[in-house]
């Protein structure tokens, strides 16, 4: 056996003793791994757990998961191919598109682009989802007229996502200034491709665009085909302390589908992976988006957390001398993750059938293994500070989200900040002016202060989301 081999041999060894471990950890029921080349040549594959742990169901290549905002990436995938077709431009203003949606408490356009990074300037706003809104319509999934299918349902939830952007009156910067996490823009991403792709739906557009020329054959953004589908995962949900497992794929799931509806399988997404490696052609040559609109996809355009940024759809950081490309999903009984090195031509794809399990972590590892990097990742580490008279001041307060999250910070007395997130006291750390830093197990996730011209603060992002101060 040759060093690389036995390097590789004893990485997987890690790798799946890590992934035994954050399922154990997460009681994560069933995990899929796979690792795959620019030629769509398999280079790993494991399933770990079940995909019904009552039933004792195992998991293959043709298992359905949920995607959750994985679903992003082709959401602007498809709107840099109608860019390509000529029938858009991800510089136009999205009233061009979408006449529901105003503009009217903005002083500047809102652009296609901007809801491509997060960057329309919205905070984050209360789930409309699909199941509520279609019972308040009186009608219901099935499999003679899907809701995804359906007109007057589309109709309605672009009504009621653009009423409710345009009903802000509040916002975190100009279009463009800030990326704060927006489901709603992926949402109206959708809608402009069903009205003016000429396939009539969001979901056809998928099947005739990127799921028929790459393959992807199990791939749909259904609900009620994948509930009815022997080889879909049970999703396992944590509410209230207690854990249910069901096959409801409708569940927190939003109206308009392009911010997290897709459904798929680790077969089909390897495809996925190995087109972007590709620079936008499947394995057996068929162009499916040109290069220059997968450079683009991939750009940094706005900053996530230090060395983390946002282009369209995806999200790109630092891998040592090369760049991981990467995007992840979580809804109930959902953790999914995408990532890719386009300069070593590896891609990753790590499927869950569990809510909130920290799947990034097992397929950075897997990356980074395939790579021939260091599994470990270096995590920063900044030189103490202290809050200053001004910054405890100010940032002390309330923060809360449309979303159903807040937290609270105040001054400890001691020169110091403490900090509880929906309730939950978190160590927050001082790094930079105005900035500070949670340390999790797997992750770091930093607090941003963002100032009036006053220098009042008005809101801060945790994480990807920026939460105004009430």
């Amino acid at each position: 056996m040759s060093r690389q081999a036995q390097d590789i041999s004893q990485g997987i060894r890690r790798l799946e003793s890590h992934t035994a471990q954050i399922m154990e950890e997460s009681n994560a029921r069933g995990i899929a791994v796979g690792v795959v080349d620019r030629t769509g040549r398999i280079l790993y594959e494991k399933y770990f757990g079940l995909r019904d742990a009552e039933k004792g169901l195992p998991i293959n290549r043709d298992t359905i998961f949920g995607m959750a905002s994985v679903t992003k990436s082709f959401t602007a995938l498809s709107i840099m191919q109608m860019q390509r077709d000529g029938i858009l431009s991800v510089e136009d203003a999205v009233t061009r598109y979408i006449p529901e949606f105003t503009n009217k408490n903005q002083k500047e356009n809102v652009r296609l682009w901007h809801l491509m990074s997060h960057s329309g300037g919205y905070f984050p706003l209360p789930r409309i989802v699909v199941d509520q809104t279609a019972r308040e319509m009186g009608i219901a999934d099935s499999l003679e007229e899907e809701l995804i299918f359906r007109e007057d349902f589309a109709e309605e939830g672009i009504r009621r996502v653009a009423g409710r952007l345009d009903a802000q009156t509040h916002f975190t910067g100009k279009p463009g200034q800030r990326m704060s996490y927006c489901n709603d823009g992926f949402g109206l991403l959708s809608d402009i491709v069903r009205r003016h792709s000429g396939c009539g739906s969001f979901s056809a557009y998928l099947e005739e665009h990127i799921f028929k020329p790459l393959g992807m054959e199990r791939s749909n953004i259904s609900f009620i085909r994948n509930t009815l589908d022997e080889n879909a995962a049970t999703l396992y949900t944590l509410e209230d302390g207690v854990w249910r497992a069901d096959r409801d794929y409708e569940n927190d799931a939003f109206v308009l589908h392009g911010g997290g509806a897709l459904k798929s399988t680790l077969g089909d997404m390897m495809k996925y992976a190995a087109m972007y490696l590709n620079e936008g052609k499947s394995a057996d040559g068929t162009q499916v988006i040109d290069r220059d609109s997968i450079e683009e996809m991939c750009r940094p355009r706005q900053i996530v957390k230090p060395g983390i940024y946002y282009g369209y759809g995806l999200e790109m950081s630092q891998m040592e001398d090369m760049v991981m490309v990467e995007h992840g999903g979580s809804l109930p009984g959902v953790s999914s993750n995408l990532c890719f090195c386009p300069q070593k031509g590896i891609g990753v794809i790590v499927l869950c059938n569990t809510m909130d399990v920290p799947v990034y972590s097992i397929g950075t590892m897997a990356l980074r293994l395939y790579c021939g990097l260091s599994l470990e990742v270096s995590r920063p580490e900044h030189t103490p500070r202290s809050w200053t008279e001004e910054e405890r001041r100010e940032l002390a307060g309330t923060y809360c989200s449309g979303e159903g999250d807040q937290f609270v910070i105040t001054d400890d007395g001691n020169g110091g900040l403490s900090m509880e997130i929906n309730k939950k006291p978190v160590d927050l750390k001082a790094v930079y002016p105005w900035q500070g830093m949670v340390r999790k197990k797997y992750s770091d996730v930093y607090l941003t202060a963002f100032r009036d011209e006053s220098g009042r603060v008005f809101a801060a992002r945790y994480g990807s989301r920026i939460f105004p101060k009430v």
